[in-house]
């Protein structure tokens, strides 16, 4: 295995050493906080919303949410144990006010049908997601009616071009829409080397 495919791997799924540094990037990277805290700040978040986060690494944009709600609630769940863990210590004042939690736990591992999220939203997940179809359908399934769905991706490969968000945007949209969300709209954010796109959705 390459070098580059090993970091890649880690920002799939961190662990171990290297893990911990891929969180610390994840937290720090100045294009990183910029895109989770657009991403955040297209949500329209109202302080009593539940809202979850997939794949939500070191807690950097729950912690952004939190300082949105009063009375709501912040979910946050990822695959690896490390990012879990250091979430937790970022929220540790949420958690224990009984205001969030942080699990280990995929998409794939929702309760089907749940429809309890006002709002659910990622950024550079969608990427991993084994079957981007059967995930939007899952995502549509667990908001309320009415809940917006928001998906934001910025291209990390090697030589990433704008075009490769744009076509990542399409896919999002075409998935969104065959699991039936309504009022789709693409939005784009200037960043370096490449922007960032992100697709929100309303459950209909």
């Amino acid at each position: 295995m390459s070098l580059r495919s090993i970091i890649v791997e880690q920002f799939k799924r961190p662990r171990g050493l290297l893990g911990r540094l891929a969180g610390f990037i994840m937290a720090n990277r100045p294009s990183n906080r910029q895109r989770n805290e657009w991403t955040v700040s297209l949500l329209a978040l109202e302080p009593s919303h539940r809202v979850l986060e997939i794949g939500c690494g070191p807690g950097f944009a729950l912690k952004a949410c939190a300082t949105k709600l009063s009375g709501g609630y912040i979910v946050g769940i990822d695959h690896s144990e490390i990012m879990i863990s250091q979430a937790q210590r970022r929220l540790a004042m949420e958690i224990r006010a009984g205001r969030g939690e942080v699990l280990l736990s995929s998409l794939s591992g929702l309760e089907t049908g749940c429809n309890i999220y006002d709002r659910i939203f990622s950024s550079n997940v969608v990427q991993f997601l084994p079957d981007i179809d059967v995930g939007f359908r899952k995502i549509y399934d667990c908001l309320i009616n009415r809940g917006v769905a928001a998906t934001t991706y910025q291209p990390r490969s090697k030589n990433p071009a704008r075009r490769n968000a744009l076509e990542m945007a399409a896919r999002i949209e075409t998935a969104m829409k065959a699991a039936g969300f309504k009022q789709i709209e693409r939005h784009e954010l200037s960043l370096e080397p490449v922007p960032a796109v992100c697709v929100t959705g309303v459950k209909a």
